[in-house]
């Protein structure tokens, strides 16, 4: 049977318990462990498909095609064994009640009255353990600050849970913030002690305590917090922000925090190898290289929005020993003030989105690019910005958009693939009022590749699998026109039906995917197509 980790966090949110997590992940994998990850998030959303990036942050989608919280990227991105985790590894407080109702209703209650408890802690516990089916450890964080109402069902899970299974199959490790009050030049341990007493409050004790602090904190500290507690000395884990969050995974291993678990848990097993993970650190702090990128998004205001493609840029800059200095542009304002404010990039990249807002501002940014022969990655609405560009820039195609922003655009080079099918050649409209949840196509899906693309050189290989999020394809009633004008159709779906990968033909480097490639970029093995984007970069700086 699998053993449980559970993991909360205290005191405030943004502790890092995500990370926290994927890199005990890593360590205890890297003691020949077979580790799963889930996240149990407390709002009422069924998912986070329909929510504000800037309110949210990233919409992770995992390989099974479901929109997740963005910390499965962290799982992923640092636990190899949890590279395609599925719709089981996240789930909401909105996904518990509607599986519960949809039981009601079919009468599977046999006329009961449906409560909290039991009915909804039991489909909490049936979901975790499902999911942890095969699995030697299956770390579960829960979303939430302890204290917070929402998350309370998902607590007293946990609780049930652990009781039922016993010390030897399921521990819990709380997060919390110890700060550091610069004008009495102390630590602050109370803040700890009063989240460790509202989890003895629904009955969880928790067996470490990893304390979170900006500066160092020192033995007496944790002394005290390990005395108010109860919590053992050994088992009080200081985190204090690093460097980099590669580094993580031995800190950790340094405290002997995966000991402390695999003797609480009683399992056999070596000692930790994180030799890959110290060569990742070494190669991120200390660079050959450095290249000035321009991405030109929409959600500048809050830069998790794009959590895994800045990880995935990072992940490049290790591979090629590059630093990549990254400036965030929002498209709005290059929309309202020019192409001058991408004077000075050595790479340009144009990242996904939905919706008009800024949208113009994305085709100047491509535009730009392929005039003065910039690198240029376009992802997703990047593709669409590209293809508009060269339409009306390049094919004589004045006026073209696509549909989702202008519906009466005359070229309707990019649309719902329901608007460019009809045999006559006359657009159709969706519906106006169609549901926004669940409408897109989504996961990883086959993309065959030109073999006199250079997309094909990049990743070697003539059929590959990305992962997709987005609704709006290229119209293949103008790709004839398009290719003329000199794009490539360098990518297209398993049925050679919809166009996957574009580049322009008279340009060094020029690409861009309706797919999402930084979902499947780690730090140990990089991504093909963004390491040879930064050395596209590299030589366009030494040209």
């Amino acid at each position: 049977m699998s053993r449980f980790i559970f993991v909360t966090g205290g005191v405030v949110s943004s502790l890092g318990k995500g990370i926290t997590a994927a890199s005990l992940g890593a360590v205890l994998e890297a003691r020949g462990l077979n580790v799963t990850m889930l996240k149990l998030d407390p709002y009422i959303n069924v998912d986070p498909g329909t929510m504000s990036p800037l309110q949210h942050g990233e919409v992770y989608v995992t390989a099974d095609g479901t929109e997740t919280d963005l910390d499965l990227g962290h799982y992923e991105r640092f636990v190899r064994s949890c590279t395609n985790l599925t719709r089981n590894n996240n789930f909401t407080t909105g996904r518990v009640y509607a599986d519960v109702i949809a039981k009601e209703r079919r009468g599977d209650y046999l006329g009961a009255t449906i409560q909290v408890i039991p009915h909804i802690t039991d489909e909490i516990k049936l979901k975790i353990v499902e999911a942890s089916e095969n699995a030697d450890i299956a770390i579960v964080e829960i979303g939430g600050t302890v204290g917070d109402i929402e998350s309370q069902p998902f607590l007293e899970a946990a609780r049930q849970l652990r009781f039922e299974m016993g010390s030897k199959q399921a521990l819990l490790m709380h997060l919390t913030l110890v700060p550091f009050i610069a004008t009495a030049g102390e630590t602050k341990t109370k803040p700890t002690q009063h989240s460790v007493k509202e989890l003895r409050s629904i009955g969880l004790q928790p067996d470490i305590l990893v304390v979170r602090s900006d500066h160092e904190i020192p033995k007496s500290a944790r002394d005290k917090i390990a005395l108010f507690t109860n919590v053992e000395p050994q088992a009080v884990i200081a985190l204090e922000d690093c460097d980099t969050i590669y580094r993580i995974p031995a800190m950790l291993n340094d405290q002997g925090l995966d000991d402390i678990i695999v003797n609480k848990l009683q399992l056999d097993v070596p000692k930790a190898d994180l030799d890959d993970w110290r060569r990742v650190v070494e190669d991120q702090l200390n660079p050959e290289h450095a290249i000035k990128l321009k991405m030109v998004g929409k959600y500048m205001d809050l830069l998790d929005a794009y959590k895994s493609l800045n990880e995935a840029l990072l992940h490049a800059g290790i591979h090629t020993h590059t630093k990549v200095d990254v400036e965030f542009l929002d498209s709005v304002d290059v929309e309202k003030q020019g192409t001058k404010l991408l004077e000075g990039a050595d790479a340009i990249l144009v990242p996904g989105g939905f919706g008009e807002r800024g949208f113009e501002g994305k085709i100047a940014a491509a535009g730009y690019a392929r005039e003065n022969k910039i690198p240029y990655l376009g992802i997703c609405y990047g593709l669409h910005a590209a293809v508009v560009d060269i339409a009306r820039n390049k094919a004589g195609l004045e006026g073209a958009d696509t549909t989702e922003n202008n519906p009466n655009t005359p070229y309707p080079v990019i649309g719902l693939i329901t608007e460019w099918v009809n045999e006559d050649g006359q657009t159709e409209f969706r519906d106006a009022d169609s549901d926004l949840g669940g409408t897109m196509r989504m996961g990883e899906q086959i993309c065959r590749l030109s073999c006199d693309s250079l997309t094909y050189r990049i990743y070697g290989d003539k059929e590959i699998k990305e992962r997709h999020r987005h609704r709006y394809e290229v119209n293949n009633k103008y790709v004839p026109e398009l290719e003329e004008a000199g794009l490539r159709v360098a990518g297209r779906s398993a049925d050679e039906v919809l166009v996957e990968v574009i580049e322009y033909t008279d340009h060094p480097w020029f690409v861009a995917s309706q797919f999402h490639p930084e979902f499947t970029s780690s730090p140990r093995d990089g991504h093909p197509l963004f390491a040879s984007f930064i050395e596209a970069a590299l030589a366009y700086q030494s040209r």
